[in-house]
């Protein structure tokens, strides 16, 4: 059956009072329902059902947690734009830092979250309870998906619910993010023997493997002194590590390394590539969310077209939504970069014709929509789109425009809901009240928008058959560049950034050019080159809450206090249990 799209608040307090007041059996009736293929009382019906809450909405909506850790930051917002995207202000809040304990966001983020906690422990007791072949290792990737629902919600809120799975009595839990982290440490260092090896027993970057373990590990080493002490003014990232004589970057740069040198991956040449349509086993996906339009569950889309505008198409059946942005602040730190191979790519086309945007003109109309009758492929460009947009227009038969010879016509594009303005992406915002992410409707062109995961133009915003990178080998270098950098050693972290910037490469426009690389490393320069690998991955809120610059203001977002730094616990669960004490600041 298809799950909803975002699970509701009525839901969770329904979870949590089950979680007090009844036995697992009852929480298994609470979860099992929503198993997807298998049979609701099956072991991998269970686990099914813990991993498709990664992508039922939670890690691959733009409102999911994509809007906790980006639309908070310089990376992303999502401002009201004319008669669009108003909704209450709640997209508008989490860059004005306006959000309470009502806020829908917080609220939905809060209930996906703890569904996978609790589909977790559901799978748990279930594959504990059977005979399963290969329980062993269903049992860790159980133990392990619980694991990463449990710190991002930690990550997030600062607290998280648990219950003990193996007893039917068991009292409701609130596990705290400052001892939690240590404890959820030594839970994953403990299952690694018990986890498939990535390639081997069946298992591929879509389950919780040895590999995937590692990427958890080298995040939570890197995050837990701000686990520590969230509002400090400082952190202590070089503290003595769990259970060991090693600080926390020591740590770091050991499970990065288990990745970076295990021969099974490489940084591939195309950045871009490791979010393509194609990106199914990419050479650089340590731990991926799983899309498939076939599959129960349709892929999102939501990455891609949620910066594109609406008259950009990449097929007559589909269409953008022109949304979300980036800040001037985030693109300004581009500036003297834009030939680095991850700002941007065209596109080429099988005959040799290359999309430029830049002109009016055509391309071919050989790529065809794979389950469509005949329906021509335009590409757009990867990368951060700044400028006048040009692409097909439909005519009025609702097909693409095409020439006397059967091209795809490219023409200059207007805004769908401003004719008479001009799709021209500008970098600047100007929001007419400064403190008010807002536009009237003759300006929702501006903002430079996001092309960095591939649109599939299969029909509806909805379908996508792109993985979503969870963990990837990029993001294992740029974490251990910044691990060898607060150990002091910054000749080592450069070396990881230059490997980076140079292992990319410009298209073959341009000769195949490798980025370049830089002559040294400041803490400035470093965090620059964190959001030029991982812009619009999820990471930009620890990444900004560890440098120190969470709390600043840009844009429209004011200064804001430290107790910004995670989010209030939503209202709807305070009312149905004590258990849970509100963040300090709401």
């Amino acid at each position: 059956m298809k799950l909803n799209r975002f699970f509701k608040a009525k839901n969770i307090a329904f979870i949590l009072v089950s979680m007090i007041a009844m036995g697992c059996t009852k929480l298994n009736e609470v979860v099992l329902d929503e198993v997807l293929n298998d049979d609701a009382s099956s072991p991998a019906g269970a686990l099914a059902a813990a991993y498709d809450r990664l992508g039922d909405g939670t890690f691959v909506d733009h409102g999911a947690v994509f809007a906790l850790q980006e639309y908070t930051t310089d990376e992303a917002l999502l401002p009201a734009r004319g008669s669009d995207w108003g909704d209450g202000g709640k997209w508008r809040s989490m860059h004005e830092f306006t959000w309470a304990a009502d806020n829908p966001i917080v609220t939905d983020n809060w209930n996906m979250l703890t569904n996978g906690i609790t589909r977790s422990l559901t799978a748990i007791k279930s594959i504990t309870n059977s005979n399963a072949p290969q329980k062993e290792i269903l049992l860790a990737e159980a133990k392990g998906l619980l694991a990463f629902y449990t710190y991002t919600t930690l990550d997030l809120f600062g607290q998280a619910p648990y219950r003990n799975p193996a007893d039917e009595k068991a009292a409701l839990e609130i596990k705290q993010a400052a001892p939690a982290i240590d404890e959820l440490i030594l839970e994953v260092e403990g299952l690694i023997p018990n986890l498939a090896t990535l390639g081997q027993q069946s298992t591929h970057n879509g389950r919780f493997t040895k590999e995937a373990a590692y990427g958890l590990l080298a995040n939570m080493y890197m995050n837990r002194a701000v686990f520590k002490n969230r509002y400090a003014a400082t952190f202590n990232f070089n503290e003595k590590a769990v259970n060991s004589n090693d600080t926390d970057m020591d740590k770091v740069i050991y499970y990065t390394s288990l990745l970076i040198n295990s021969g099974k991956f490489s940084l591939v040449r195309n950045y871009f590539d490791n979010f393509a349509i194609k990106n199914s086993g990419g050479q650089e996906l340590i731990f991926v969310v799983v899309q498939k339009i076939d599959y129960i569950r349709n892929g999102s889309n939501s990455f891609a077209y949620v910066g594109v505008e609406r008259n950009q198409r990449p097929s007559a059946a589909n269409r953008g939504t022109n949304a979300a942005c980036i800040s001037p602040e985030f693109y300004a730190t581009w500036e003297g970069n834009h030939e680095d191979p991850r700002f941007t790519r065209k596109y080429q086309y099988a005959d040799g014709t290359w999309f430029m945007n830049n002109a009016e003109g055509s391309v071919p109309a050989t790529d065809i929509v794979p389950k469509s009758k005949n329906l021509p492929w335009f590409h757009f460009n990867r990368g951060i789109m700044v400028g006048q947009q040009y692409g097909p227009k439909l005519n009025a038969a609702g097909d693409f425009e095409m020439t006397a010879d059967g091209r795809i016509k490219v023409s200059e594009l207007v805004m769908e809901k401003s004719t008479s303005t001009k799709m021209n992406f500008t970098p600047e915002l100007n929001f007419t009240n400064p403190a008010q992410a807002v536009f009237a409707q003759n300006q929702i062109n501006r903002g430079a928008r996001v092309f960095k995961y591939e649109f599939d133009p299969e029909e509806g915003n909805g379908t996508s058959n792109v993985d979503i990178p969870l963990f990837r080998l990029g993001g294992m270098y740029i974490l251990r560049a910044e691990a060898y950098f607060r150990k002091g050693q910054a000749g080592q972290a450069l070396n990881d950034i230059n490997l980076l910037r140079t292992s990319r490469t410009r298209e073959e426009l341009y000769g195949n050019a490798p980025g370049k690389a830089i002559a040294s490393l400041d803490e400035n320069t470093l965090y620059k080159e964190l959001g030029f690998e991982m812009y619009w991955e999820l990471n930009r809120r620890p990444q900004a809450i560890r440098f120190g610059r969470f709390d600043l203001p840009f844009s429209a977002k004011p200064k804001s206090l430290p107790t910004r730094r995670i989010f209030p616990i939503p209202q709807t669960t305070l009312d149905v249990t004590k258990s849970f004490h509100q963040n300090d600041g709401y």
